[in-house]
């Protein structure tokens, strides 16, 4: 799934993604390292693993969108 960096705490290294809907997703330490990235910039677009639905949803990966 696609999605476009929204706010990225360098300290924390957490934040928040925008899907395409315009839904903002927060995501965790965990799922920022597990895409080895070390750096994220608002606007960038990412690539997001998810688990779960609804309000039970989380990201487990954030990683660069590669073409």
């Amino acid at each position: 799934m696609q999605a476009t960096a929204y706010t990225y705490d360098p300290e924390s290294r957490s934040g928040q993604v925008l899907l395409d809907d315009g839904t903002p997703v927060p995501f965790d330490t965990a799922a920022f390292d597990a895409g080895g990235l070390r750096l994220l910039r608002p606007g960038q677009r990412v690539r997001i693993e998810t688990e779960g639905t609804g309000t039970d949803r989380r990201i487990t990966l954030v990683t660069l969108q590669t073409f």
